[in-house]
């Protein structure tokens, strides 16, 4: 099977490879594309918490992601953990010169176990810079309330978030709602010509580690190859979902969804 396109994630590696680069790398490859990296931060974790994060210089980060672009061009950019006020900055300098223009923002700050990923003058270099730089951004609720300085508690507030991402320059946001206190799973996408909600099964698990790296390199991909972005949002959201339907329990805390629920293996390995 040949690659249907050409993907660079540009993310912090988790080492228990549920969320991170590795979702990212294992999402992309499932759903048929060829992966690139940049990694921004190395953190040491396992289900149960975050141990420590060892960052990578955004001298090196600018690096990767200009010496890769150089030679194979990426369709698309999927822009997971940037952890500090450099990186962000890097990071913008660097998609400015390799002119892309599908790109997609998780705005990764806080860790399933609770553990902060981001500093403050991050948030707001994001907020006044990057936001205005991509084509999508995937907040949860958390993010959205930090970067919006609101409280969402209803689907209603979801969409004033949104809107309010919107008028701090985002094109496209889709937001979240896994947090949201309700019996189904509902994710809003909003932009200037339309509301559109996509409403699922929410499953009870703990098991959801790394489900918003899964998404977002999920819709990255699609973009990628040509889909547009509602159909994207779609197809990435089912896949999300059946992901976390699996249920792996792996680890003694909050383990990952199953990213190769979307792969059928008809030949018996011995």
């Amino acid at each position: 099977m040949k690659p249907k396109s050409k993907v660079l994630i540009i993310a912090g590696s988790d080492s228990s490879g549920g969320a991170g680069i590795q979702a990212d790398i294992k999402t992309v490859t499932a759903l048929g594309s060829y992966a690139m990296t940049a990694i921004t931060a190395v953190t040491i974790q396992n289900t149960t918490g975050v141990k420590s994060i060892v960052s990578i210089s955004p001298k090196e980060i600018s690096k990767q992601i200009e010496f890769t672009s150089s030679d194979i061009k990426p369709d698309a950019i999927k822009i997971g953990m940037l952890h500090s006020n450099e990186v962000v900055l890097a990071v913008i300098k660097s998609i400015k010169k390799i002119k892309i223009s599908k790109i997609v923002l998780d705005p990764v700050m806080v860790a399933k176990g609770g553990a902060k990923l981001i500093d403050n003058k991050a948030i707001s270099t994001i907020k006044n810079k990057l936001l205005k730089k991509v084509y999508l951004i995937t907040p949860n609720i958390p993010e959205a309330e930090i970067l919006t300085k609101s409280k969402i508690n209803s689907i209603d507030e979801m969409i004033i978030a949104a809107h309010k991402l919107l008028n701090l320059g985002a094109k496209n946001v889709l937001l979240k709602g896994g947090h949201l206190k309700s019996k189904k799973m509902y994710d809003i996408l909003v932009n200037k010509k339309e509301v559109k909600i996509f409403e699922n099964k929410k499953y009870t698990t703990k098991n959801t580690h790394g489900t918003g790296c899964t998404l977002s390199s999920a819709i990255t991909t699609y973009l990628s190859c040509g889909k547009l972005l509602k159909k994207s949002c779609y197809l990435s959201i089912k896949y999300v979902n059946q992901a976390i339907g699996s249920n792996l329990k792996y680890g003694k805390g909050q383990g990952p969804v199953n990213h190769l629920n979307s792969i059928l293996i008809d030949k018996k390995f011995i």
